[in-house]
């Protein structure tokens, strides 16, 4: 069997609800047969970590090293592994497990994210009892088939947010068929918002973008979108009414908006849940019967779909507009993060594994 090099794996972990992590270390679990231990890079920050470190969703094991948009070089590989060699830039997204099996009703049709034997990057158990701990570390073990080799056209430090937001965002786009010609909406120009857009026009779509924060117009229209609605404005809102084909809400919008959301699309139009709303949302019926509007959630993208993702953004040349921290400024990052500064995506780099 073969061991790894990294015997005790050095991170900043959350040690209880609030807001900071420390540094902490872990002895990680054995190096299986169809592993490959990482050494980290560079690990995006996501909003899904605040959320965790700060229990806001409840469950979280402490101590709990979070981040699941990981960029690294595989330092040692299980006997069975044979897609990936030692030196291979690859990346890691939020799931680090799944059983792949063609009987599996999740994994058979490239949903392995709802995989019952799935295990995500952090937060999570496998089913030997051992704790999966994330990104903000100097290494990672995880099953090969979760490490994605990055394609040479894109630099490693742009890697990071495309694991989780690019994914998450580009995945339904692919679900949902988003072609040439269809009109999408974008709501929230942030950390998934900006990618968005880029995927959707990358696609053919006309894309338009909505925010209430007018000094992103010109941004979004380098990005890419054709048109930029200012949301607290009536009436560029009103002059896009019941024209949308999918709109997709990558911002923790107010439950209140919804029902105008759904104003905005055409008859069978899709609005995609990419962001957990604050409150409970509420619709009124009418508006659904009236257009045949859909209101689906989609949750990050299996092996297959991630594959496509980094495939597609080289192709396409799609970048995330970054803000760089030393991993030892974790803390810092996390708080400007938390603030709503960053633009757009926040990743922290391993300068020195001394540093942990």
């Amino acid at each position: 069997m073969v061991q790894g090099k990294i015997n005790e794996i050095h991170g900043w972990a959350a040690m209880e609800p609030g807001f900071k992590v420390e540094p902490w270390s872990y002895t990680p679990r054995p190096l299986g047969e169809n592993d490959v231990e990482i050494k980290i890079e560079y690990c995006g920050i996501c909003g899904s970590d605040l959320h965790t470190i700060k229990e806001e969703w409840g469950g979280t094991s402490y101590p709990a090293i979070v981040g699941h948009e990981i960029v690294g070089k595989v330092i040692t590989k299980g006997e069975k592994v044979t897609h990936l060699e030692e030196g291979d830039l690859v990346g890691v997204g939020a799931q680090v497990y799944g059983c792949l099996q063609e009987d599996c009703n999740a994994c058979s049709r490239d949903l392995d994210p709802h995989c019952s034997n799935g295990v995500l990057t952090y937060n999570s158990k496998y089913a030997d009892g051992h704790q999966a701990h994330g990104g903000y570390a100097e290494a990672v073990r995880v099953n090969a088939n979760y490490a994605f080799k990055i394609p040479d056209s894109i630099d490693p430090i742009y890697a990071p947010p495309l694991m989780c937001a690019g994914v998450t965002v580009f995945a339904p786009m692919l679900r949902k068929g988003v072609k040439k010609g269809d009109r999408v909406g974008i709501v929230g120009i942030g950390g998934l918002g900006h990618l968005a857009i880029q995927y959707a026009n990358a696609l053919g779509a006309e894309v338009i973008a909505f925010s209430h924060s007018p000094n992103k117009r010109q941004q979004c229209l380098e990005l890419g979108a054709s048109r930029f609605v200012d949301t607290s404005d009536k009436n560029q809102v009103d002059a896009v009414r019941r024209s949308l084909n999918f709109l997709f809400i990558t911002s923790n919008s107010q439950s209140n908006q919804y029902n105008d959301f759904i104003t905005w699309m055409t008859f069978e139009g899709q609005i995609v849940l990419l962001a957990v709303p604050t409150g409970q949302m509420t619709f009124a019926p009418i508006e659904f019967i009236r257009s045949e509007v859909a209101i689906t959630g989609s949750l990050i993208g299996g092996v297959n779909v991630l594959k496509k993702t980094l495939e597609f953004s080289a192709e396409h040349n799609i970048r995330p507009i970054i803000e760089r921290f030393p991993m030892d400024r974790v803390n810092e990052a996390l708080e400007h993060v938390n603030c709503g500064k960053a633009r757009y995506r926040a990743v922290l780099e391993n300068v020195s594994s001394s540093n942990l």
